[in-house]
C-alpha cells in the first residue's frame, strides 16, 4: 500500500527553497527501464543509465521536500535537498526490500523506505487477525516511527512534514483494518443484490450473472488510482475471455456526472459490464459492503455469495493466480 504513503506524503508536505544542488547517484541491479524519473506535479528530472548501467546526474530541486522517483513500473518516494549527495542501491526485482540509501540525505530517505515496507505488511500481513490486534500493531509501529523521528539528525523541514503524516497513517490504517476485519466476516455470507443502469442499455442485476463467479469494480470516473487500474483490469478480462467469471464495474458517479460516466466508458473502450450505481455511495449494494474509499474490488461465487469483500486489485498478480485456481 505504498500508494497511501505517497499519496499523504506528496499532498501534504510543505517545501522550502534552497540553493545548491543535488547529487544523485543509483546502483540498479535487475533494472526495469534504462531511464529513472524524478518529479513532482511541476519538476521533472530524467536520469538515464550510462553504457555500464549506472544512473548519475547533478540537479537543482526547486524546492527542499518530497519528490516521486519511478522506473516507469515501480516508484519510490525522495526526500531532497538541494546540498545532499545521495547514493541509492537497490535491486529493481525486490523494488521495496531492497531499497537503501548513503551519504547525506541517508536518515531521511531509509526512513521513508523503512515507513514504506512497515506500511505495507500492516495492510497486507494481518488478514486474518481480528481489527483490534490490527489496531495495536498499526499504533505499536507507528509509535516506533514517532520516536524515530525524534533524532536530531534527522532534517527539520523533514520531522516537521513527517510527524503528522504518522500521526495521518495511524488513523488511515485503524479505519482500512477495521474494513478488512469487517470484510473478512462476509466470507462465505449472501452479497447483497443490485439492480443499475447498463451502459449498453437496459439494467443489469446480480442475480442475471448467477452460474458464474463476478469480479466487482467499484470506481469513479474522477478516481485516479480507478482509472491507473483499468489497464490492468483490461488484461485480466482478456486473459480469462470465455471462462466461467464476469467483469463488472459499478461506477458511483453522482447523478449530475452521469453523461460523463457514459463518455468516458465510450471513450477508453472500457469492456466488461459497465453499471451505474443508482444512488452513488449511498446505494444499497455499496452500503452493504461498507465501502468508503475506491477503487474496491468485490469477488462473488456462482452461488451469490461472497468470496472476498474485499479483494486483490487487477494489478496485483496474485488476483490472476487466485481466479486461475478457482476457474479450474
Amino acid at each position: 500500500m505504498k500508494k497511501l504513503l505517497a499519496f499523504m506524503l506528496m499532498a501534504s508536505a510543505a517545501m522550502y527553497a534552497q540553493a545548491d544542488k543535488v547529487k544523485f547517484t543509483a546502483s540498479i541491479k535487475n533494472p526495469n527501464s534504462d531511464s529513472l524519473v524524478i518529479k513532482t506535479q511541476t519538476f521533472k528530472k530524467v536520469l538515464k543509465a550510462s553504457k555500464k548501467g549506472a544512473f548519475a546526474d547533478t540537479f537543482a530541486v526547486p524546492t527542499d521536500g518530497f519528490y516521486t522517483l519511478t522506473d516507469g513500473k515501480e516508484y519510490a518516494t525522495l526526500f531532497l535537498k538541494n546540498g545532499y549527495n545521495l547514493t541509492m542501491d537497490m535491486d529493481a526485482a525486490q523494488f521495496d526490500e531492497t531499497l537503501a540509501f548513503k551519504g547525506a540525505g541517508e536518515k531521511e530517505n531509509n526512513f521513508i523506505a523503512k515507513l514504506n515496507i512497515s506500511v505495507e505488511n500492516l495492510t497486507e500481513g494481518q488478514a486474518n487477525l481480528s481489527a483490534e490486534e490490527q489496531t495495536k500493531n498499526i499504533n505499536a509501529k507507528m509509535d516506533e516511527f514517532a520516536t524515530l523521528l525524534k533524532d536530531p539528525a534527522l532534517d527539520k523541514n523533514f520531522v516537521s512534514n513527517m510527524s503528522p503524516q504518522i500521526t495521518g497513517l495511524k488513523q488511515q490504517l485503524a479505519m482500512m483494518a477495521a474494513q478488512s476485519a469487517a470484510a473478512a466476516k462476509m466470507k462465505g455470507k449472501p452479497s447483497a443484490p443490485f439492480s443499475y443502469e447498463n451502459h449498453k442499455g437496459g439494467t443489469t442485476t446480480l442475480a442475471e450473472l448467477k452460474g458464474k463467479y463476478v469480479y466487482i469494480d467499484v470506481w469513479a470516473t474522477w478516481c485516479g488510482p480507478c482509472r491507473q487500474e483499468i489497464p490492468y483490469l483490461q488484461k485480466v478480462e482478456e486473459h480469462f475471455h470465455g471462462k466461467n467469471i464476469a467483469f463488472v464495474s459499478i461506477s458511483v458517479d453522482v447523478a449530475k456526472d452521469h453523461d460523463k460516466w457514459k463518455k468516458f466508458v465510450t471513450d477508453k473502450a472500457l469492456g466488461g459490464i459497465q453499471l451505474f450505481a443508482d444512488k452513488d455511495w449511498k446505494s444499497d449494494f455499496i452500503q452493504f459492503y461498507g465501502i468508503n474509499s475506491i477503487p474496491r474490488f468485490i469477488l462473488i461465487d456462482p452461488k451469490g455469495n461472497v468470496v472476498e469483500a474485499d479483494a486483490k486489485r487487477p494489478s496485483d498478480p496474485a488476483l490472476t493466480a487466485q481466479l486461475e485456481s478457482l476457474l479450474k
